[in-house]
């Protein structure tokens, strides 16, 4: 609800403290007095500097944390920008900043309170309690002592006390709280009509002087980045399987013998019976119910009911359901399944008793024939002869691309694949086939693989683009894998005005469609303000909306401001708004000053103190700059617009 108050906050700084900068406890920093210095000081902070190798071993954190948040893969090149890389290090200065003044001003904690903070710690808690199994193994995957987790701990919680207090002690006042809620809350009324552009292409005309007038002034906008051919190796189902020899019948039908008892549904019985408890008299109790059973088959559920001793059957008619082998014991399973259907056995000797069973409903084995699972059978075995294949190429191809570094072929002979081939791929993306040209990998089977960054970042590297050697096994997940070699190599280029004429003619229309729409949508606002709406005029306008700030009704942000902006005394009235693809008038009819909505305010204000309380904490921190001392050295410029893997 509140996107627009939190686009303002330093997001892209706070994000990198997250990944970069982590809790001295994930990094066993023993103390927050203890500072490196090296060789190549980047900034000084106070006494104390940001070395080289401070800002090394964060950028290695980085790295390390987005692959962790990012198993799919991203583009590696983010955190070489120089925006990325400024950030990082004053994230670095900061962090150091505080922990200077937190020296200074001796901050300290209690080893009470930090036993009451490690204790509270999610990741150490089982069942809503501190557990000492956790901790311990927390620390020992950490590869530290619990005095040096202490120890990181406490300096942390000695750190948050220099700007916490700034946070909390944040306030946003009523009138500033009521001023935004208004603004939030406003409505207007209106109606729009919207001139688009893709309604004039057809009216527009673009000649070849146009044409060539746009290309020598915007050329540069069309410049191809560089990229590179690459010969592959993709190891994933689909090639193991193209590596299988076919299975003949004879193993086939050998599988499914030896396999019978699966494609075997085991036959069953709906089973009665009379149960008689072990005791001196239970064999002539059994043999006399039998005797009335032969006399008469059809009173067995009577008699079950009257005399069978096993209670949970018995009110049913001695009713078991359906059974199979495997619920009797051998000797009982051979009479039971040994009655023909509607048979009465004769008495038989049980664990704690006797039976007298009725087979109501017999159905035998049922063996499936081989015709009829043997693509099911086809499928399992490829299946398991696929896994194992899989297992077997994937060890050999990790060797193989050592083994033959300059050649692809060799590798896929001695592993049975075929080379495959894709072009247009750059540092950030898969190229469009009219920039990369025939064989675009974009277009090509293996496109999703192919765009994955750690693809594209094997391909950039020195080993693979320079020398032009294999590159390791990429492995992009637990059934994909690839070896890529760079086959060629374009520098970013402008083609030449032939090649990207029909692109700049599909520009020159979009754009004079635009001004085409714009000017429609000017003179038709013109009109309106003259002349009001007529019958026909205002159908085009559609249906009457209510937007606000929180409830913008699929209204875009250029739109919405614009209506709003729009004072209640004057309306109604029209106004205009140009956007990206034309123009739209607005027929403002009314709308309402902001509510007083109590809930709102509460989570308003809740907001507006984060807001508030993060700008006073930046303050303070810049104020905390200049007590303790920045001073940027020359190796600051080179750290941050260094390439990472450049020459240079």
């Amino acid at each position: 609800m509140f996107d627009f108050i939190r686009s303002h906050q330093r997001l892209m700084q706070f994000l990198l403290l997250v990944f970069v900068v982590p809790s001295f406890a994930l990094i066993g920093v023993s103390g927050y007095s203890t500072y490196v210095s090296g060789d190549h000081d980047l900034v000084k902070v106070g006494k104390s500097a940001i070395t080289q190798q401070d800002f090394d071993n964060a950028r290695a954190n980085q790295l390390r944390q987005l692959e962790q948040s990012n198993p799919s893969g991203f583009d590696p090149d983010i955190l070489d920008e120089p925006a990325v890389r400024q950030e990082l290090l004053e994230s670095l200065v900061d962090r150091r900043v505080v922990a200077t003044i937190a020296n200074q001003e001796r901050f300290n904690v209690s080893d009470a309170q930090l036993r009451r903070a490690i204790a509270a710690m999610p990741q150490l808690q089982e069942d809503g309690k501190f557990s000492p199994d956790l901790y311990n193994a927390l620390v020992n995957r950490l590869g530290i002592t619990t005095r040096d987790f202490e120890q990181s701990q406490r300096a942390e919680m000695a750190l948050d006390r220099v700007l916490t207090p700034v946070l909390a002690s944040a306030s946003a006042p009523n009138v500033t709280v009521n001023h935004i809620r208004r603004a939030l809350t406003e409505t207007r009324e209106l109606r729009h009509h919207s001139f688009q552009s893709q309604d004039y292409l057809d009216t527009v005309e673009v000649s070849e002087d146009d044409i060539a007038s746009w290309y020598e002034e915007n050329k540069e906008s069309l410049e191809i980045p560089e990229q590179v051919s690459l010969e592959y190796l993709l190891l994933n189902e689909n090639a193991v399987m193209d590596t299988l020899p076919s299975l003949s019948d004879e193993e086939l039908q050998e599988y499914y013998e030896q396999n019978k008892s699966r494609f075997t549904q085991e036959g069953r019985v709906r089973l009665r019976h009379i149960f008689v408890k072990s005791s001196d008299e239970a064999a002539d109790e059994a043999a006399a119910l039998y005797a009335q059973l032969e006399e008469d088959p059809q009173t067995f559920a009577a008699l079950a009911r009257e005399h069978s001793e096993d209670s949970g059957s018995a009110r049913q008619g001695g009713e078991l359901g359906w059974v199979t082998r495997d619920n009797w014991s051998e000797k009982l399973a051979k009479v039971i399944f040994d009655l023909d259907e509607g048979e009465i056995s004769e008495p038989v000797e049980g664990d704690g008793g006797y039976h007298i069973f009725l087979a109501e409903k017999v159905e035998q084995d049922q063996v499936e024939s081989f015709e009829s699972v043997k693509a099911e059978i086809e499928e399992e075995i490829n299946h398991q002869l696929g896994a194992e294949r899989f297992a077997d190429i994937a060890t050999r191809l990790t060797s193989l691309v050592y083994d033959h570094p300059d050649s692809m072929q060799a590798v896929a002979q001695a592993v049975g694949m075929e080379v495959k081939t894709a072009h247009g791929i750059a540092r950030d993306r898969l190229l469009t086939k009219q920039e990369a040209g025939d064989g675009a990998a974009i277009d090509g089977p293996d496109a999703e693989v192919l765009e994955d960054a750690r693809v594209r970042r094997a391909a950039f590297s020195r080993q693979v683009l320079n020398d032009k050697h294999n590159s390791g096994v990429i492995e992009i997940s637990s059934d994909t894998m690839l070896t890529v070699r760079v086959v060629d190599h374009k520098d970013a280029y402008i083609p030449e005005l032939k090649d990207v004429s029909a692109q700049v003619k599909e520009i020159l229309q979009h754009e004079k469609a635009v001004q085409a729409a714009i000017h429609a949508g000017q003179e038709a606002l013109e009109h309106y303000q003259a002349h009001g709406l007529d019958e026909d005029a205002s159908a085009a306008f559609g249906d009457a909306l209510t937007v606000s700030r929180i409830n913008p009704n699929g209204i875009n942000k250029t739109i919405l401001d614009t209506a709003l902006g729009v004072s209640l005394d004057d309306t109604p009235t029209f106004v205009g708004v140009e956007i990206p693809e034309g123009f739209v008038v607005l027929n403002i009819e009314g709308g309402s000053e902001g509510s007083d909505d109590s809930n709102l305010s509460a989570g308003l204000s809740q907001d507006l103190r984060q807001v508030i309380g993060e700008a006073e904490e930046h303050a303070v921190l810049n104020a905390l700059r200049d007590q303790v001392g920045i001073e940027r050295l020359p190796d600051a410029e080179s750290a941050i617009y260094a390439k990472e893997g450049s020459d240079s």
